[in-house]
């Protein structure tokens, strides 16, 4: 059951709230808390300096500012703390104000908590963004009033009173935003799990627990999407609290998706042909499939074949960007782990010349000189 935000209006109300990060979700959300009449302190690493006109503005509605070297020395003595995801639950800073008593949380929970919407929250290591614009497009196409946030779309929080009980919340949802989360989310979708992100987890087990949450706390009428091909995603079964629903590239699922003979099916009823979707790759062959699982009680299979023909796909995922002197080149710059970057590579037919870099995230690189290798002609 959903709680009323009216419970949440009056509990913030004349509270000391420090939000710790002004960023892109945050500060929407300090504009909304003073506005709900908290008492807001924002602290940030940034001076007033590089803040500029949100510190000015941040002044003229009285939120007290901790910038710079040492902001987080200050963060005692508040009622509610609004963390930034990538800010670990067990810093010595959070664990300290958790002490004296602070009710810490996020923007990202406490939206869930309060959404009166149906919420669609889509994880995994891989394939997050575009499943997550897929599956907004194919509810916007079957008519819903159709809302997008998490990693991408926009903040939601600030909006949360105009969201009405039909409309539609697509979350993409990162590991950090799950690591606290335990609120039920309406239809979980975990695309596949593979090492990411180790630079910032403890471990991988870390990393698994995390996206765990997404389902951990569903009620039974919540619905759970799984790529049966992927190992780790197939594990959750077991504890899962709602329906689950399975996916397949490999082979039939009974009461699933899956893809056999370049069709893909729901439900064992052809949905749309490989060769009509516009974008390529066994990866968002996927995608595609985890997407219709997700709406398949409130998107018809006709809005689905056309949505799959017709989209064109997420800037930065194997992004065709020009030809030039025959040589045809791609941006898929946003393949940052072994994984997604052997995705983009099978997507092609021919051995592709390959531009990569970035920084050591602690992953095995192993798997990518391994199943890569037959699919690059040169590697800069």
């Amino acid at each position: 059951m959903k709680k009323q935000f009216s419970e949440f209006k009056e509990f913030i109300k004349d509270k000391n709230v420090a939000v710790v990060g002004i960023g892109v979700s945050n500060i929407p959300l300090i504009r909304f808390l003073v506005k709900l009449g908290a008492k807001v302190t924002a602290f940030d690493k940034k001076n007033r300096e590089e803040l500029v006109d949100i510190a000015k503005e941040f002044n003229e509605l009285s939120v007290a500012l901790e910038l710079g070297e040492g902001y987080l020395d200050k963060l005692s003595g508040f009622d509610v703390v609004f963390k930034t995801p990538s800010m670990r639950i067990d810093c010595d800073a959070l664990l300290k104000v958790k002490n004296e008593g602070a009710y810490i949380t996020s923007e990202m929970e406490e939206f869930v908590r309060y959404c009166k919407g149906k919420v669609y929250g889509i994880t995994g290591s891989d394939g997050k963004t575009t499943t997550t614009t897929i599956i907004s497009r194919l509810l916007k196409e079957a008519g819903y009033k159709t809302w997008v946030g998490g990693n991408i779309g926009t903040p939601l929080f600030s909006n949360i009173e105009e969201i009405k009980v039909d409309d539609k919340v697509v979350l993409e949802l990162s590991s950090f935003q799950l690591m606290t989360m335990n609120t039920p989310i309406d239809v979980a979708v975990v695309t596949n799990l593979a090492p990411n992100h180790l630079d910032m987890h403890l471990d991988m087990q870390e990393y698994i627990d995390a996206k765990k949450n997404i389902f951990l706390y569903q009620e039974k009428s919540g619905v759970l999407v799984l790529n049966k091909e992927n190992e780790i995603t197939h594990s959750f079964t077991s504890e899962a609290r709602g329906e689950v629903r399975e996916f397949s590239s490999k082979r039939e699922v009974e009461n699933g998706t899956y893809f056999k003979d370049s069709i893909l099916y729901l439900n064992n009823e052809e949905v749309c042909k490989k060769d009509n979707i516009v974008i390529r790759g066994i990866h968002n062959i996927e995608n595609y499939l985890a997407a219709f699982l997700a709406t398949k009680d409130d998107v018809s299979i006709d809005v689905m074949k056309k949505v799959a023909e017709t989209f064109g796909g997420v800037e930065h995922r194997c992004e065709f960007v020009r030809e030039l002197d025959g040589v045809k080149y791609y941006n898929d710059s946003i393949a940052s782990s072994p994984t997604r970057t052997l995705a983009g590579l099978f997507a092609f037919e021919k051995k592709v010349i390959l531009i990569a870099g970035g920084y050591d995230k602690h992953i095995p690189f192993e798997p990518l000189a391994e199943e890569g290798y037959p699919y690059i002609k040169e590697l800069i």
